[in-house]
């Protein structure tokens, strides 16, 4: 992936209505949202909820998808992934600490219930 894609998604991330957006598309799955079921969650009016999704269909972190008079969206896990990548692809080459995934009470506690469950 080359910058400028990346500077064009993180850029269309930038804005609190459109990572509203993307995330609820993100939860939604595969199977995505339809126009009014974004709007009805986020509390967007329509014609700013078009604005930002047409950003987000141009930074090409969602895909739009007519199913008869209905409009549904869908993230783009592809670009979501490639983007994460590009952002972490240098990781630990210097600091190999700084990129293990942090400690929480509810890591930990998955790690210990999996050691017992193997013993």
């Amino acid at each position: 992936m080359e910058s400028k894609d990346v500077i064009k998604s993180l850029a269309a991330l930038a804005q609190t209505t459109r990572l509203k957006i993307f995330r609820r598309l993100i939860e939604a799955g595969p199977s995505g949202a339809a126009v009014n079921e974004i709007a009805n969650d986020l509390g967007v009016a329509p014609a700013t909820l078009s604005f930002h999704l047409k950003e987000l269909t141009h930074a090409d972190l969602i895909t739009p998808r007519q199913a008869g008079r209905f409009i549904y969206y869908t993230a783009n896990f592809a670009q979501m992934q490639a983007v994460m990548t590009y952002l972490t692809e240098n990781c630990c080459t210097r600091a190999a600490a700084c990129c293990a995934p942090p400690i929480t009470a509810a890591s930990s506690t998955k790690t210990r219930v999996r050691r017992k469950t193997q013993l």
